[in-house]
């Protein structure tokens, strides 16, 4: 199987990207295809990729059979995340990094990588760094594109970028060219840097004699000159002059006709002007569209209707309805556009340049160009253009883009930065530790983006709903023109010709195919600017059925950050003895709580000394430290062992140690809730959720105490990793029918249970590859009160599409019962059509003003 995705230039008609969808879903060889009207975006999948090329063309076809203006191009925002690595390498790397244990004695949600051998990641076995080494050697550094970036300023006509393009690429010292047509960028590549004044020229050549009032402006100079300066927005008159200026001027000669008192001859011909004025574009395209199969579409409706109207003799509301038509259309354009750049401002948090250093001098560079190792300077006011550690500087970040927090972080030598951070102060100098394609921006990007391509129920049912409502309707207007006429007495074909031609007017769905598509898109990007990531409509709409939310403990509940309270020693050992012990063997863990036991130690670790460890799940770890066979774990591990040892009753975890099967001694440690734990419980019982259960692996007087503190339902406790799955099956048995579990965990080690949750929710997933991937919705922050934030987006998301097609549907049906009892007129049609659409747009924007969530 192969996946590819497209972008959809000049895709301005829902209704007929709804058309594309369904009739790429007919070809033999697609296996599933979406349609994102709000990104433009075509993404289809394969059942063989041998057939991709062809599926390609075959896709192509119908593009340009339904849409002949829309300009298709193969989606390049995404960055491949490594060079290709070959199967065997890609095998060591994979089996390094699952060499996971699972230390379910100490509670095995670990809130990063825990590896039972030595040294095999960069989060692991004391930091070693061998997997990045391993990928060093055998990833080649990134070659870098030689790259030109030109502004095509006025640039308004798709089809001329189009031919732009492909004269550029016919130039010889232009190794590939890319025209994105909606940000008017023309990017080129070269051979050498002393062509770029010639191929520039060229260029300009090329687009005076194409589009002689375009100017051609070089990026990098714009970018320099302007920088800190605040961008001007272009103005709607600009956007839309060419619809704007025939507007006014049929408009103008329309009131001309209604005004003076003319002959019907002239009258007609006045109105024929204005006709062919205002909807001249539409008819011609209704004719090019038939001459290719496509009937049932808008511009063959309007022109049906209007020339209707004509043919009736009703010339001024043949051209009246036009003209609102055309308006309509306009402020629909408008509004759509508006909500996209609203939705695209939420998410305005991709870096522009790196400044990145060179010795002593800075360069600026492209983000892409930056490569892992590499050192990067970020001044106040500029966003972190990559994932990196500081090694130089103190500042204070604003994080509200990627997390929703509106308080600074403080940042320091030594603390980790992600992209899209915006530095406030102080001057820091990075080290690179990702490259852009697998940075927390790259990755957040590409899931906002990509969200709309897993549909909601809702976006379904108004898809298959528009394929039969615009037949259904076009064939009842023509039952109602023809058979009254024929079979009533006294019926005229004028007069139910008319209310046919209402039919053919409202018949139309944008308002729907439109609203409810942008409703969730608009849902997702609201939950992101709130610090809750996403993955698709479907999720979205979903969340508002949780009925039970199940949580892990560690790192979910509790902040995960453990520390040593208590040492018990005996048998002649002192406490710093037992300490030392049980740090030698907890060393290679990765563990919060094999780290705090480390950490409380306080001095270096001699690896050399540790001969043999072995990680037991469910139990602790058996180590060989100069000969002396180390025991440390919970009580299975003891018995287990054959071990004597003397039991503590306590709340905090215990690690039982014994050297040579000898008890020495034991450590209490403790884990504290998070501060916003309690809070986010009662939320989500006054959002709905009847059931909160905790699942830990953790002793019962542990988990008891967490579970009373916060005020769930349920705690169970002293699990291994397949006993969660199947508590969260009994949980799932127990639910109401239509509504949802929820799982909450680090999406690292939960993995399983995540993905037998209806909806899995990883929480502190930012910059988490694991947790991106593992879960449904990933939380941005350690705050479980975010998951109540979700539900809240979900719920209003849901009534906003719920009241859009309640209002559209029912404006329809009445118009629609009203025309064909002749007390409706062709403009309330228009109304019901495109005045429906816009008010429709309009409300389903409510969803990202909305601010109490």
């Amino acid at each position: 199987m192969s996946k590819k995705q497209l972008v959809l230039e000049n895709l301005h008609c829902a209704n007929c990207a709804s058309k594309i969808e369904n009739k790429i879903k007919e070809l033999d060889d697609i296996k599933d295809v979406t349609v994102n009207f709000m990104t433009r975006s075509l993404l289809f999948e394969t059942k063989d990729e041998d057939s991709n090329e062809d599926t390609l063309l075959k896709i192509k076809k119908i593009v340009n059979k339904i849409e002949p203006h829309v300009i298709i191009k193969e989606d390049k925002k995404t960055i491949p995340l490594k060079p290709a690595l070959n199967a065997k390498k890609i095998e060591i790397i994979k089996a390094e990094n699952n060499s996971c244990c699972s230390r379910d004695n100490h509670e095995h949600n670990h809130k990063e990588d825990c590896c039972s051998g030595h040294d095999h990641g960069s989060n692991c076995c004391g930091g070693h760094d061998h997997n990045h080494d391993i990928i060093n050697k055998i990833q080649p550094k990134e070659i870098k594109n030689n790259k030109k970036e030109l502004i095509l300023e006025g640039l308004d006509c798709a089809n001329c970028a189009s031919k732009i393009e492909n004269k550029t690429r016919e130039i010889k010292a232009v190794k590939a060219a890319n025209l994105n047509f909606m940000n008017k960028t023309l990017v080129f590549q070269y051979d050498e840097e002393e062509n770029i004044p010639i191929i520039s020229e060229e260029i300009k050549s090329i687009v005076k004699k194409l589009e002689p009032q375009v100017k051609v402006l070089d990026k990098e100079t714009i970018e320099k000159n302007n920088s800190g300066l605040k961008k001007e927005k272009s103005s709607i008159y600009k956007e839309h002059k060419k619809e704007i200026n025939k507007l006014i001027l049929g408009g103008t000669i329309f009131l001309i006709g209604n005004i003076l008192n003319l002959e019907n001859n002239i009258e007609l011909i006045i109105f024929l002007i204005a006709y062919v004025i205002v909807g001249g574009e539409i008819v011609l395209r209704a004719v090019k569209n038939i001459a290719r199969g496509q009937i049932f579409d808008e511009n063959f409706l309007m022109t049906i209707a209007t020339i209707g109207a004509f043919i009736v003799g009703q010339y001024p509301e043949g051209v009246g309805v036009m003209l609102f038509y055309q308006v309509g259309e306009l402020f629909q354009h408008i509004a759509v556009n508006n909500s996209r750049k609203s939705i695209s401002s939420l998410m305005d948090i991709r870096p522009d340049f790196a400044n990145l250093k060179k010795g002593n001098d800075i360069v600026v560079v492209s983000p892409e160009e930056v490569n892992i190792g590499e050192y990067i300077v970020v001044k106040p006011g500029e966003k972190v253009p990559l994932d990196g550690v500081v090694v130089d500087g103190t500042t204070m970040v604003d994080t509200s883009a990627l997390t929703g927090e509106s308080m600074p972080r403080t940042i320091e030598k030594e603390d980790e930065v992600l992209s899209g951070f915006i530095n406030q102060s102080g001057v820091i100098t990075v080290k690179v530790t990702k490259p852009f394609g697998e940075s927390t921006v790259a990755k957040i990007l590409d899931l906002v983006q990509n969200a709309g391509n897993r549909k909601a129920k809702a976006e379904n049912f108004i898809t298959k709903f528009a394929k039969y409502y615009t037949p259904i309707v076009v064939i009842s207007a023509a039952l109602l023109a023809i058979i009254p006429p024929l079979f009533v007495e006294g019926a005229t074909f004028s007069d139910w010709g008319y209310r046919a031609l209402i039919f053919l007017v409202i018949s139309c769905p944008c308002a729907l195919v439109i609203s409810i598509p942008l409703g969730f898109f608009g849902g997702i990007g609201a939950a992101s600017k709130n610090g809750v990531l996403i993955k698709g409509s479907n999720y979205l709409e979903i969340l508002k059925d949780i009925e039970t939310v199940v949580f892990d403990k560690t790192g979910t509940l509790t902040k995960g950050v453990f520390n040593v309270t208590t040492v018990n020693s005996s048998n002649n050992y002192d406490k710093e003895k037992v300490l030392e012990y049980a740090a030698y063997a907890e060393s290679f863990s990765n563990h919060p709580i094999a780290k705090s036991v480390v950490n409380a130690y306080k001095k270096d670790i001699d690896n050399s000394k540790i001969e043999k460890h072995e990680e037991i799940a469910g139990q602790g770890i058996i180590a060989y430290v100069e000969g002396k066979k180390i025991v440390a774990g919970n009580i299975k591990i003891m018995e287990s062992n054959n071990i004597e040892f003397s039991k503590v009753d306590t709340v905090g975890t215990v690690i039982y140690v014994a050297i040579d099967k000898e008890f020495i001694g034991s450590i209490i440690i403790e884990d504290t809730v998070k501060d916003d734990a309690k809070q986010a419980i009662a939320k989500l019982k006054s959002n709905g959720v009847k059931n909160t259960v905790m699942l830990t692996g953790d002793n019962e007087k542990v988990a008891l105490k967490v579970g009373k503190t916060l005020g769930l339902d349920k705690v169970y406790y002293e699990l291994l990793p397949q006993d969660k799955v199947e508590k969260l099956e009994e949980v799932d048995k127990a639910k109401s029918k239509n509504k949802k579990v929820a799982f909450v965990g680090d999406g690292i080690n939960d993995a399983p249970v995540l993905a037998r949750a209806d909806i899995g929710i990883a929480m502190g997933g930012l910059g988490s590859d694991a947790a991106i991937e593992a879960a449904d919705v990933v939380i941005m922050t350690d705050e479980p009160s975010k998951i109540a934030t979700a539900i809240n987006i979900s719920k209003k998301t849901r009534k906003i599409v719920v009241e859009n097609i309640v209002f559209a549907l029912g404006v329809k049906i009445i118009v629609l019962i009203l025309g064909s009892l002749r007390m409706a007129t062709m403009w309330d049609a228009v109304f019901a059509d495109v005045g429906v659409a816009v008010l429709a747009i309009l409300n389903a924007m409510r969803v990202i003003r909305y601010k109490k969530y």
